[in-house]
């Protein structure tokens, strides 16, 4: 049996012109903190929509625990998408009743402690609230499933820097570490103290997949100095 949870063959996603995912072939261990790390539009969102099948690859395939993405896996992957999908209108208690009755896994103790550590009452309606909240809320019921894959697009992208690491521990906090996360994100010096393993892609390409050990002990610089080295931020 596989030791992989995630397993990608010469994965391709082809938007007319564009080629968003080319050839992508790699193979992401259980029990990991992976980020996979681009600028913007670099494919990282489309990778991440072709393992939870929100889109169909043009070529390749993906495969999740030895499932091809489908109802079998959607069991096992907990999804945070770059964009809200919360009604602005119901509040934090209704959602969590909601994800409770949607997701047999979901772990409503373990949302109620994250509320409370992150100062969100139950009460709060989505509509009052800033977009950095949001984004936790939504942190918040994607980390309560208990998941095997984690697959978490820009989940702090619109948090204050202050609240980042804060998030971060929160992350490590609540999830089990035979499980895998995935983190897709552009700002790299505000997580790389949680990474065990590092992809950068390019447009659409891996063009590095390797543990952040490694890459200390061979380059010698930080993954955050790597990253602006190879892509000249």
């Amino acid at each position: 049996m596989s030791s992989a949870i995630l397993e990608c063959s010469n994965l391709t996603k082809t938007f007319g012109a564009v080629t968003a995912v080319d050839g992508v072939t790699l193979d992401i261990p259980c029990g990991s903190i992976v980020g996979l790390l681009g600028p913007n539009a670099s494919g990282k969102s489309t990778f991440l929509k072709l393992c939870n099948k929100l889109l169909s690859p043009t070529s390749g395939e993906v495969r999740i625990a030895g499932y091809k993405p489908g109802m079998e896996s959607k069991r096992l992957v907990s999804y945070l998408p770059e964009r809200s999908y919360l009604n602005d209108w119901m509040k934090v208690c209704d959602i969590i009743d909601l994800f409770a009755d949607f997701y047999p896994d979901f772990n409503k103790d373990k949302a109620g402690n994250m509320l409370q550590k992150l100062n969100i009452k139950r009460s709060d309606r989505l509509k009052t609230m800033s977009r950095g909240t949001k984004e936790k809320v939504q942190l918040i019921l994607v980390m309560s499933r208990e998941a095997q894959l984690y697959l978490l697009d820009e989940p702090i992208g619109g948090v204050d820097p202050a609240a980042r690491d804060f998030i971060l521990d929160v992350i490590l906090a609540n999830y089990d570490p035979a499980a895998t996360i995935v983190l897709s994100t552009h700002l790299i010096a505000d997580i790389e103290r949680i990474l065990e393993q590092v992809i950068f892609i390019k447009e659409g390409r891996i063009i590095l997949n390797k543990t952040v050990d490694k890459i200390r002990e061979e380059s010698g610089k930080s993954v955050d100095a790597l990253f602006r080295e190879v892509f000249r931020c």
